[in-house]
């Protein structure tokens, strides 16, 4: 009996697919053609993103390789000419190149003093959450580093801090800021007691560990 019983039940299954076969195949056909068409679109996209990040990548390189080419002695006025052509740049460019000719025109802005214009750009890729984290890092490093002794004290800490654990890339060069900071504040013990730190971080690149050096023998003296 249990056998005829599974037999008849499996019968009834069949059956019952076989109508709703019937009856929604044409639907199931339909989301499997619009499954397949999702993925030649991704597909499709995909290959978009690329072409685009490729001429991307051209251009940039093209507007780099320009710029490099005026020498390095530059006036105020061509740099900002410079930063400005890396803004409109920046304007179409794709996720990824924007970011970069942003910084690259803030470095430009900064140079020629114009500090507001710079530091607006490093805030624009620090608030961009499309951003690769390692460049938003940078921004906010950036920023603090010219907007100490000028934005207040709180807000400076508040951008280096997550910059200064070990596990950041810019930990070292974060730290430096944040022992300047101290001594802008007037805590000379705090800032000798981070320099002493950096100094003694083999870690830590050269030239930072050697300013830390430098600072903290001044200190001492």
């Amino acid at each position: 009996m249990v056998d005829i019983f599974d037999e008849v039940s499996e019968d009834l299954r069949a059956e019952q697919a076989a109508n709703l076969l019937k009856r929604y195949g044409g639907l199931l056909i339909g989301a499997a053609i619009l499954v397949l068409a999702g993925i030649g679109a991704q597909q499709g996209w995909q290959w978009y993103q690329a072409k685009q990040n490729d001429k991307a990548a051209t251009a940039y390189i093209a507007l780099a390789n320009q710029i490099d080419a005026q020498g390095g002695s530059l006036t105020n006025d061509q740099r900002v000419a410079d930063a400005k052509a890396f803004v409109n740049f920046a304007a179409t460019a794709p996720e990824g190149y924007r970011t970069l000719a942003k910084l690259k025109a803030a470095g430009f802005y900064a140079d020629a003093g114009q500090i507001d214009a710079a530091e607006g750009l490093w805030n624009d890729v620090a608030g961009d959450s499309s951003a690769d984290s390692l460049l938003r890092d940078l921004a906010n490093l950036l920023w603090a580093q010219h907007a100490l002794g000028t934005a207040p004290n709180e807000s400076v800490a508040a951008r280096l801090q997550p910059l200064t654990v070990p596990e950041n890339a810019y930990h070292d060069i974060a730290e430096e800021t944040q022992a300047l900071l101290y001594l802008h504040e007037g805590k000379t013990d705090l800032a000798k007691s981070l320099f002493a730190q950096i100094s003694a971080d083999p870690n830590a690149p050269e030239a930072v560990r050697n300013r830390a050096n430098g600072l903290l023998a001044k200190l001492n003296g």
